[in-house]
């Protein structure tokens, strides 16, 4: 073997919890971070899996966070809900909180997550405070061009969504299986980022299918089914300059329309970089701990 060839290091999949709500549904997520830390619920971006990145999960560790990140419905071995909204994650969520015996938490969604933890905040007492990263603003607020209609191929999965499932699952089921095909060709199964475990996590995200993405994909495009205007707790902004998925016209109007946002700018694009990642968790932190 050549000196500069090393193996990657195994990687383990995180233990994976379950729930069943009230309703019969099961639940999947995983906890992550010391035991006594400041609890917090981690909603993934679309699609996303409750399976975290080695270095998050140590980031975590550092920042003293109990950081509990679950499958939205659709997704991993959390059961269907066809035709749920937004909203209706705050549910969800409260049955999870509930388990742990959390009464307060902080809450960050990325991406398509982001909308998911402003309706926690809006919707949850227990909330203390909401992390948006490279999120997005309702679809119907005036002035977005939401569906990317100006900016060709940006908001194409979002244009299906709003004509019909039956336009959007074809795009996603072909965009999914390209995504897999990519992972699978990259080799030793730290996926084309070099992650260990990536091609694993990306195989999870599409466990049970494309239901998930495509439930998501419709959610967001129709109303919430919660005021976004009316969080309340804190709300940190973050936004990339150069983010080319998530324009800062969204971040703007959140900034201009929650009554306790702040805004973070940070360099580069989608996702924020290491140092940015950790001053969003110690910003959580400042929410102080569950009760």
């Amino acid at each position: 073997m050549p000196l500069d060839r090393v193996p990657p290091e195994p990687w383990t999949p995180p233990p994976t919890d379950e729930l069943t709500t009230a309703d019969g549904r099961t639940l999947t997520y995983c906890l992550y971070g010391p035991a006594d830390g400041t609890p917090v619920v981690s909603l993934p971006g679309a699609p996303g899996t409750r399976w975290e990145r080695p270095d998050v999960v140590e980031a975590f560790e550092r920042a003293g966070l109990r950081v509990l990140v679950p499958d939205r419905p659709g997704y991993g071995g959390s059961t269907r809900a066809p035709g749920r909204r937004v909203a209706a994650v705050a549910d969800d969520v409260k049955a999870l909180t509930d388990a742990q015996g959390w009464r307060r938490f902080a809450v960050t969604g990325h991406s398509g997550g982001g909308p998911h933890a402003l309706a926690c905040a809006a919707l949850l007492p227990g909330v203390t405070r909401c992390a948006v990263v490279a999120g997005l603003a309702p679809p119907d607020a005036a002035g977005l061009d939401f569906l990317g209609r100006d900016r060709p191929g940006r908001g194409d999965g979002f244009v299906l969504a709003a004509r019909g499932e039956h336009l959007l699952r074809p795009r996603l089921a072909a965009r999914a299986a390209e995504v897999l095909a990519a992972e699978a060709t990259a080799g030793d199964g730290i996926g084309r980022s070099g992650s260990p475990g990536r091609a694993e996590r990306m195989r999870a995200m599409f466990e049970g299918g494309i239901d998930g993405w495509t439930d998501d994909q419709i959610a967001l495009v129709h109303p919430w089914g919660f005021d976004a205007r009316a969080v309340g707790v804190p709300v940190g902004v973050w936004y990339g300059a150069a983010d080319d998925r998530s324009p800062r016209t969204h971040a703007e109007w959140l900034l201009e329309h929650l009554p306790a946002a702040e805004g973070h700018e940070y360099a580069g694009g989608h996702e924020p970089d290491g140092a940015e990642s950790g001053r969003i968790l110690a910003w959580l932190g400042q929410g102080g701990r569950g009760i």
